[in-house]
């Protein structure tokens, strides 16, 4: 393996082109020639439009919805690059489908994380470059190096910029105790007090708020968490915040909008002002378009990131 390529290359599966774009337009870079394809029976068809013997290859493929597809995307589009001779691929995953399934939740269940970790590795990528993974430790999954970058401090600078440092009237808010340290950090750097929804989980995809610790009464309060799936989890924790907790206005911000299912009508109607997403994972093109959800992107950032790495420097700062 070469341990640098000579130029770098940045090509987009059919996740999130958009993102991919905006990258490439922040590297002062056009976006490679590829297309990716289907077969009529389903198949990935990908085809290598300019040579890469030598260069860094980046790969910007989110395995988002549809999560197999788009996976499969990706490892096509990874062997495809090894056998043409890239110097280094580096899989850019801004979202990391399967992140959930990180250990065997009862007995004879599989660890998917680790799978596609292996599939990953095997397909030939040299290293990854991520996003808020669901569970840190699935960079130990990987048998190559992992960059996993933070969303949090994106989404504090948009909100120090709504209402500004060390604002008495804002408390940041933890949805369940599993996001408890990304709510730290996070209240930290906005210089705020945090509150913590304690939860019981039923069963998949539902979940009934107990309690909440901490004052949250007469506060503006913004809840962070990593991703919203189907929504039911935020949209019960505003609704607790609200009725139980006596908050005067609740926001939500997370890393990774999936927006599975009833997602975006629960939150149309739930009591969240407003969510601010970053751009991770486009927008559900069979949806439409909610008045209460705002992106951030995430291009600057990566952009970044793929720049310090082909220069092979530290990326430690972009972690805060």
């Amino acid at each position: 393996m070469i341990s640098r390529g000579k130029e770098v290359k940045v090509f987009t599966g059919n996740a999130n082109p958009a993102l991919a774009g905006a990258i490439c337009d922040r590297l002062s870079k056009k976006l490679g020639d590829c297309s990716v394809s289907a077969f009529a029976d389903g198949e990935v068809s990908f085809t290598l439009g300019e040579p890469v013997r030598g260069a860094d290859a980046f790969i910007v493929q989110s395995t988002c919805k549809p999560v197999n597809d788009n996976l499969m995307e990706l490892l096509v589009m990874i062997d495809a690059m090894r056998r043409a001779s890239a110097g280094r691929i580096t899989a850019v995953i801004p979202y990391f489908g399967y992140a959930r399934q990180d250990r065997k939740a009862k007995s004879r269940d599989p660890i998917s994380a680790k799978l596609v970790a292996n599939l990953i590795t095997k397909a030939g990528a040299d290293r990854v470059l991520t996003m808020d993974l669901h569970a840190a430790q699935i960079q130990g999954f990987f048998d190559i190096p992992v960059d996993n970058l933070f969303g949090a401090p994106l989404l504090a600078g948009y909100y120090i910029g709504k209402f500004g440092k060390g604002n008495e009237t804002c408390m940041a808010v933890s949805p369940d105790v599993g996001s408890v340290a990304r709510a730290r950090a996070f209240a930290e750097k906005l210089d705020i007090g945090l509150a913590i929804v304690d939860k019981r989980r039923q069963k998949a995809n539902s979940s009934e708020v107990m309690n909440i610790i901490g004052d949250v009464s007469g506060k503006r309060v913004i809840l962070l968490d990593d991703m919203v799936d189907t929504a039911g989890s935020l949209c019960h924790a505003a609704e607790a915040l609200l009725e139980t907790g006596k908050a005067k206005e609740i926001y939500a911000s997370a890393t990774h909008g999936v927006l599975s299912g009833t997602a975006i009508d629960r939150i149309e109607k739930s009591p969240i002002k407003e969510l601010v997403l970053l751009d991770t994972i486009p927008y559900p093109k069979d949806k439409p378009a909610s008045i209460k959800i705002k992106y951030l992107s995430v291009a600057s950032l990566f952009a970044e990131a793929i720049e310090r790495i082909y220069e092979e420097v530290s990326i430690s700062s972009l972690f805060e």
